[in-house]
């Protein structure tokens, strides 16, 4: 079996194991009184993170993407979502708190690995959006 094809045989798991988590999710979303357009929304944005960008070089499982968030923000998301702007930094932020506040609640993410990944997102955020701006402004050759 070549290398390529033990990577996607691997995915295939994940992504079946994701799937799961992505409908306890959005029940847990749903009993935490979110409107359906809410609570879709959080589902694709977490979606796109542990489907696409977990899996993107390497298969990393949901439980252990929470110390990516800087990386997906600041750089991955920026780059290869053409949707990418300031406000929906914001929004896969909050989806990513939510999302790992659920997987924490499951037993799958300690508190310590929840706790850091707010900080990230709090500490970064202001680095985050001025990226984005940058590299969404024409005027600007070199964004990076």
């Amino acid at each position: 079996m070549s290398d390529y094809q033990a990577y996607e045989d691997k995915c295939e798991i994940i992504r079946t194991e994701n799937a799961i988590l992505l409908t306890e999710f959005t029940a847990w979303l749903k009993a935490s009184g979110l409107s359906e357009k809410v609570v879709k929304n959080h589902r694709l944005n977490i979606d796109f993170y542990i489907n696409d960008y977990l899996l993107y070089d390497d298969t990393l499982e949901a439980k252990d993407g929470a110390g990516e968030v800087g990386m997906f923000l600041g750089d991955w998301f920026i780059r290869k979502a053409m949707w990418s702007n300031t406000s929906s930094i914001k929004e896969n932020a909050a989806s990513l708190k939510k999302f790992y506040a659920f997987m924490h609640e499951k037993g799958l993410v300690s508190a310590d690995d929840l706790a850091e990944l707010k900080q990230t997102v709090k500490e970064e955020m202001p680095d985050w959006l001025d990226t984005v701006r940058r590299y969404n402004n024409p005027a600007i050759d070199d964004p990076w």
